[in-house]
């Protein structure tokens, strides 16, 4: 269906601007004119030349989607039909890969599918969880409720996952700089020194020798040593896919001697986080036990998952068995025994989750100021290295004329 651009007033001379999709020029004019809008230019939207390339179109953020369900929910609160509340957020959307998948909901939800069903045809914007809280929004007559708690939910989620990216890039990017910094001075800066100590003609000390000896190396290497490491970039990446490397490297990342421990935490923090939000909004355990597991991000803790909601179906409590891991700690376990025994699990799951948003606050800080000074070490023991290493023989020459 053709889309057209529109620009219109209102009838206190308020400007507005959007997009309408339309059979024609007539229609669009009069769908304007049934808004109460005076329109003053209407005009064919111009092609995309890249609309057919995908790589090239501009993904659905994190914030979109908060955006999105906030707005949404608003609207459905103040009493506006879905369809009418869908077609006024795509039209504000300034998204175009947003704007598109808006569009196609209100067209199914127009056609008679429900809010979730049309969700669910967009696996990569709107997940699992996403679409079964709707569905179960829809259900009970609660929806603008239950698109709060998923604003409230994926800005704590997105705020977590940002703390760990922030905690893993910061000494990356450091030993990165690092790496770069030192093969500069390999390649490019001891060559020099080499040329003036085969003037001297004396024999170098070993840890200048040494430095020498790894400037060329990697002078003569350096392809060598990058086709390696790319290499073993692909290789690791092609393994982490499998299923045998995935379990691995998960279960290796949660023995970490210092990541392991952030990384549990964030585990508890999201798992009692999500399973909260289900429970609450009316979610069947079994049903959210499986959609948490799904979205847990760790093999490892996905089957403890797993294994708890098989234990629930056979008449278990959730307690026993996250007993039998040391993912969850003991706190955590004897907390949700006595919110399954009052009643108030998804209170207490809560209350688990913000704890534990804090203690993810206070170990990413801890981890920041503990990497700091061994950063600043490793570097300062590198380059100084270097350095030392290369005027050693001009001290010792130095040291030879005073004698």
């Amino acid at each position: 269906m053709p889309v057209y651009v529109w620009v219109a007033e209102t009838k206190r001379g308020r400007k507005l601007k959007g997009e309408i999709d339309a059979a024609n020029e007539n229609i669009a004019l009069s769908q304007l004119k049934k808004r109460n809008f005076t329109v003053k230019k209407l005009k064919p939207k111009p092609k995309d030349i890249f609309e057919g390339i995908s790589f090239l179109q501009p993904k659905v953020t994190s914030k979109d989607i908060v955006v999105f369900t906030r707005q949404f929910s608003t609207m459905i609160d103040a009493g506006l039909p879905l369809v009418q509340g869908l077609t006024i957020l795509a039209e504000q959307s300034e998204n175009p890969t947003f704007k598109k998948i808006l569009k196609e909901i209100t067209r199914d939800v127009e056609g008679g599918s429900t809010l979730a069903e049309a969700m669910k045809k967009h696996p990569k914007v709107f997940d699992d969880l996403f679409v079964n809280l709707v569905a179960a929004g829809e259900v009970g007559g609660i929806l603008d409720t239950i698109l709060r708690r998923l604003a409230f939910f994926i800005e704590k989620a997105q705020k977590l996952k940002a703390q760990i990216k922030g905690a893993l890039t910061y000494p990356i990017v450091v030993v990165c700089i690092a790496i770069i910094v030192i093969a500069v001075i390999l390649i490019f800066v001891i060559p020099v020194f080499e040329e003036m100590f085969a003037s001297f003609g004396a024999a170098l000390p070993a840890p200048t020798q040494l430095v020498v000896n790894l400037s060329r190396f990697m002078k003569s290497n350096v392809h060598w040593v990058l086709l390696g490491a790319g290499i073993l970039f692909y290789g690791f990446r092609r393994y982490r896919k499998s299923e045998v490397g995935r379990r691995q490297t998960d279960a290796l990342f949660l023995k970490l001697p210092i990541f392991g421990e952030l990384l549990k935490k964030t585990a508890v923090a999201r798992f009692t986080r999500t399973l909260g939000t289900m429970i609450s909004s009316g979610v069947p355990i079994l049903d959210a036990l499986e959609i948490v597991a799904k979205t847990a991000g760790n093999v490892v803790i996905e089957e403890i998952i797993y294994e708890v909601r098989a234990s629930i179906a056979e008449g278990q409590t959730i307690a026993e068995p996250l007993s039998e891991n040391d993912i969850f700690p003991g706190m955590v376990i004897q907390m949700i025994a006595v919110g399954e025994a009052t009643g108030a699990l998804d209170t207490m799951l809560e209350k688990i989750a913000d704890f534990y948003d804090e203690e993810v606050d206070a170990a990413v800080a801890a981890l920041t100021s503990m990497l700091e000074p061994l950063l600043m070490l490793f570097l300062g023991g590198a380059i100084g290295g270097l350095v030392i290493a290369m005027y050693l023989p001009i001290f010792q020459m130095a040291g030879a004329i005073g004698g």
